[in-house]
């Protein structure tokens, strides 16, 4: 076994907590002696443990006594850094160093101010051999809505929209329709679980009613954002139910009822969506699903802020309609989903 498939272990460990961890990073441990894994970990929830100490302590549930002696001869994959400094838990690197591992080989070096290389040189200084930059691209991806963030100081910016097989989004009229299947919409619900928020305009509010939920897929709901200048958007709205927290972006007050978020932003006529993108950073929204309407969405597209658009397109046409967006972007993927096609493109700009 090389180095890179261990790590990649990490990363198939920590991804099991994607969705529960924001906004610190998705991270897996390995901990391995000869050619056995002998421990491993992963960062469950936010202001839990750790990958690192999660993963020794499974040596130690293991091999009891004879632990500590494993663990001086032990190498241990970790697809981010150690952290070394104190925050809702101590320091991973000290953990290390404790229990004397021989080597700790790491994917990315940590962008955050408070380790960026002095997890490194904590491990260095104790002696213990450290090789990093193994899959550092995979891994940078992996954990590209905690290095956005930390990065550029706004949150991971996901576009979402269905459009038909001519390119309309919405009904000329404004009544709803849908226009993709079952398929693409539990598909949907699955990434409101591995978001931390889902934002759409008043007149998507409005016309559509959403729920914005993930109700379909087992998980946590996003919080729900949604920009309503003046404060339109009726209170019998499904978005003003108890299921999830709700914050409205508005130029008229700023109050909390309930689960309900009103928070005031001066004239959002003008550069809203880099004003939603820095509100966002500084109320720790690490990523975020930007579902509509159609002029929300052309404003970020616009602005050039977002990272990744996916698009699902129906096998049906409409008359006419409501245009869908131009997205001029990397794709990268395409799946069929049924009778619907979902393409993936990526902002290689940003």
């Amino acid at each position: 076994m090389n180095d890179e498939f261990y790590i990649k272990r990490c990363l198939e460990l920590a991804a099991i907590a994607i969705g529960s961890v924001s906004p610190n990073p998705m991270v897996g441990c390995v901990i391995v002696v000869g050619d056995k894994i002998i421990g491993e970990g992963y960062h469950q929830k936010f202001g839990q443990a750790h990958a690192e100490p999660n993963a020794i302590k499974s040596v130690f549930d293991k091999y009891g006594l004879e632990a500590e002696t494993l663990l001086k001869k032990a190498t241990a994959y970790v697809n981010l850094e150690p952290c070394a400094h104190f925050g809702k838990t101590p320091p991973c690197a000290d953990l290390f160093v404790k229990y004397q591992l021989k080597k700790v080989v790491i994917g990315n070096r940590d962008p955050f101010s408070g380790v960026d290389g002095k997890g490194i040189v904590k491990l260095k200084n104790a002696g213990i051999n450290v090789i990093s930059g193994v899959l550092d691209e995979t891994c940078k991806f992996f954990n590209r809505r905690f290095f956005t963030r930390i990065q550029q100081q706004r949150p991971f910016i996901i576009l979402k929209w269905a459009q038909t097989a001519n390119g309309y989004f919405a009904t000329a009229d404004g009544h709803q329709k849908w226009i993709s299947g079952g398929l693409a919409k539990r598909i949907a619900h699955r990434w409101r679980t591995e978001e931390d928020a889902i934002l759409i305009g008043k007149q998507t509010a409005i016309i559509d009613n959403p729920q914005l939920t993930s109700r379909e897929w087992p998980g946590n709901n996003p919080v729900r954002l949604v920009i309503d200048r003046e404060l339109q958007v009726p209170h019998n709205s499904h978005i003003f139910n108890g299921e999830a927290k709700t914050i409205i972006l508005n130029e008229i007050k700023t109050d909390v009822v309930g689960n309900i978020h009103y928070i005031q932003m001066e004239d959002m006529r003008f550069y809203l969506p880099q004003k939603i993108a820095f509100q966002l950073y500084l109320m720790d929204i690490q990523s975020v699903i930007i579902e509509g309407g159609a002029n929300i969405l052309k404003q970020f597209l616009v602005a050039n802020l977002w990272d990744e658009a996916r698009i699902f397109t129906s096998a049906t046409s409409w008359i006419n309609g409501v245009p869908s967006p131009v997205i001029n972007g990397n794709l990268t993927e395409e799946i069929q989903l049924g009778s619907d096609k979902l393409s993936i493109y990526i902002n290689q700009t940003t």
